[in-house]
């Protein structure tokens, strides 16, 4: 009788722990996966904020943690040292770490375009354009897509920015635009907002990067490799960027709500800035955008360029997820014009 007593007590409690596991297996399938996402404190990464604040990353079984950082080559040094899963910095910053051997992939956009030259009104006069530059001492911050731009801008000019101008390398635009202000450097190159907070403090935009490169890209979204293997990570993450874009070119209040919890500054400043003429605002990868990109940096000798740059690009994920939200709605004109603007400019 005690054999059988004890058999049964086991097969109930073999039972129970059944029923325990099947009971607990939903909840560990409901756990968000964690993904940490490095970006800057700029009008430009509002979809970051907007796909946070509004849930969408959620949606997507995604637990995000927004990590600022103050410039691009930090940042890229995070993501290559796996601190970060993603990180948008960017043009400049992963194809000079790229070129040098590192393990990064382009999965797809935040910005484009939004870089300034700001001057003090006194040189308005006198710096008007690139050619203006020879001679000058000009600030930058490293890495900064815009830096890139001028430079090659320079290069066409026939101007060695080696040479013929002095380029500090400051850490983030609030230094560059005291360096100008002091009169330290003659011009500054910056980006939205803080194009507009250098004119409000009284400097003059004289040269816009969109005018020296038209549509060029900006911060792009970079992964590692290694990151790549979990595709339904990776894909949900750029659906949720796709859906902030779609919400922030048609909630505008909600949108600048979202952007004034992490950039501490005026609201009509930063909605100046976010819906800015000169902000370009496609998440996908811009193959094309960032080819042009490539050559300018080799040819400014920026960087060397030796090494293939088509391995870079994994445009895959966001056609899966651009491809899906189509899907879900396909009469929206949105996403059929993301449809189309993928074709034209991220085809291999």
């Amino acid at each position: 009788m005690t054999v059988a007593r004890n058999r049964r007590r086991l097969s109930r409690l073999s039972l129970a722990a059944a029923f325990g596991a099947a009971a607990l297996a939903p909840l560990a399938a409901l756990a968000d996966t964690a993904v940490k996402v490095g970006y800057l404190p700029v009008t430009g990464h509002a979809k970051f904020f907007v796909a946070k604040e509004q849930g969408f990353f959620k949606k997507e079984g995604l637990d995000v943690d927004l990590v600022e950082f103050q410039n691009s080559a930090d940042g890229i040094n995070a993501v290559v040292a796996g601190k970060l899963d993603v990180g948008a910095f960017g043009t400049t910053a992963p194809l000079v770490f790229y070129s040098k051997g590192s393990d990064l992939k382009i999965i797809g956009g935040i910005m484009g375009q939004d870089a300034a030259l700001v001057v003090k009104p006194e040189l308005a006069g006198t710096i008007r354009s690139i050619n203006d530059l020879k001679g000058k001492k000009v600030a930058t911050v490293r890495m900064a897509s815009g830096d890139a731009v001028l430079r090659g801008a320079l290069k066409d000019a026939k101007i060695n920015w080696k040479n013929d101008l002095h380029i500090f390398e400051l850490k983030n635009p609030p230094a560059v635009i005291e360096a100008v202000k002091s009169g330290q450097v003659d011009a500054g190159l910056v980006w939205g907002p803080h194009d507009l907070r250098a004119e409000q403090q009284g400097l003059k935009v004289v040269v816009r990067s969109g005018d020296l490169s038209p549509g060029h890209p900006c911060c792009r979204l970079v992964v590692t490799s290694a990151k790549l293997k979990d595709e339904a990570v990776v894909q949900g993450f750029l659906r949720a960027i796709l859906k902030a874009e779609k919400f922030a070119a048609e909630n505008r209040k909600e949108t600048i709500d979202a952007i004034a919890k992490y950039i501490k500054l005026d609201r009509a400043l930063l909605e100046k800035g976010y819906y800015s003429p000169n902000l370009e605002q496609g998440s996908d990868p811009n193959v094309k955008g960032v080819q042009k990109f490539w050559l300018t940096m080799v040819g400014s000798e920026f960087i060397e360029g030796k090494r293939a740059l088509d391995p870079i690009f994994e445009v895959g994920p966001y056609k899966k997820a651009l491809d899906s939200l189509a899907k879900e709605s396909p009469k929206d004109p949105f996403w059929q014009a993301r449809l189309k603007e993928f074709k034209e400019r991220d085809v291999l």
